[in-house]
């Protein structure tokens, strides 16, 4: 049997293509929430819940403590997806307790230790563990190769995101979503909004809307926005509605980028670096580039594929583990 641990829930949705794949193989597995995230997790499935022990005033490393004393011995393997705290924590654990790991979106770098922060160390450290390493694009696969990771041990499957989004179409209207909520932005969140704001009233015949994260950090600056629709966060079907009707986006977040990119749509990243570069995509490395790169370019139209793959990442990758599992 197989442990497969997530903490977000961002994780579980890129997780899904590959448990409905392993259900249908018949390949057991343990599904482990490990309570990175208290909130937006409801709906989320699990086989079991750990809950993260509130032991420091620092919540990453309660996530590792919780995660290193978390015992590995009933599996053959340990999955994990992404670059959370929750991922490198379950990773080094299974490490440690001599439990290969495998690691669903690998190889992702900017190769800058701050940008984004923690996620950049995290997918480092969970390459030097993981056994095996199931690339999104062949960007990362080479990544990894010139880092010194075996051939044998790389498989480029696609990123697991778009196996979710098949079937849905495209169209263009005239809403712009907004997201924000990452760790490096919070510093600055207050530019990053009157900018937005700044963009939401110059541009008023679209309908700016922001789905808003519940953290307080990122809700504490909602007072600026006048011409910017803040709503509640919303599910994940709901703003995969939402990106497929919108005109343009607006985000930090990685996942969204690879859905923007599946719908067509225009992506201003509001990031200074990204490790998903990727057709349709304006990095904005401050709120001042946000303005202009927004200005100039969100008439513009692109027809290139998503690189992220054939919708069938899921597939791939429990095709690989029950081949290894026999």
């Amino acid at each position: 049997m197989i442990g497969i641990f997530y903490g977000t829930r961002p994780e579980y949705i890129k997780l899904l293509p590959v448990l409905d794949s392993l259900d249908q193989r018949g390949v057991m597995y343990h599904l482990v929430q490990l309570g990175q995230h208290t909130t937006l997790i409801e709906g989320c499935k699990f086989d079991e819940h750990v809950k993260v022990s509130n032991r420091t005033v620092h919540r990453l490393n309660d996530i590792f403590h919780t995660a290193l004393g978390y015992s590995m011995d009933k599996f053959k393997y340990v999955l994990v997806q992404g670059d959370t705290t929750t991922a490198v924590a379950v990773a080094q654990s299974a490490f440690n307790q001599g439990v290969p790991v495998m690691h669903v979106e690998a190889g992702m770098r900017t190769y800058d230790k701050k940008n984004p922060f923690p996620e950049e160390v995290n997918r480092r450290i969970i390459s030097s563990l993981a056994t095996v390493h199931y690339c999104p694009t062949l960007r990362e696969k080479n990544y990894l190769q010139d880092e010194g990771f075996s051939d044998d041990a790389i498989l480029v499957v696609g990123n697991t995101v778009i196996d979710n989004l098949q079937g849905r179409k495209s169209t263009q209207g005239k809403t712009v979503v907004v997201t924000m909520h990452r760790r490096e932005n919070q510093s600055n969140l207050k530019d990053w909004y009157q900018e937005i704001e700044s963009l939401a009233s110059e541009f008023a015949n679209y309908d700016f809307v922001f789905p808003m994260h519940p953290s307080p950090q990122v809700q504490k600056h909602k007072g600026i926005f006048k011409h910017v629709r803040v709503i509640g966060a919303v599910d994940h079907e709901t703003i995969l509605d939402m990106l497929a009707s919108c005109h343009c986006v607006i985000t930090d977040s990685g996942g969204v980028q690879e859905e923007s990119s599946f719908f067509g749509k225009r992506c201003f990243v509001c990031r200074t670096a990204t490790e998903r570069p990727c057709p349709g995509q304006e990095l904005c490395k401050s709120p001042e580039d946000l303005y202009l790169k927004f200005t100039r370019n969100f008439k513009t139209t692109f027809n290139e594929v998503t690189p992220f793959g054939d919708g069938h990442a899921g597939e791939k990758i429990a095709e690989d583990i029950q081949r290894r599992i026999r």
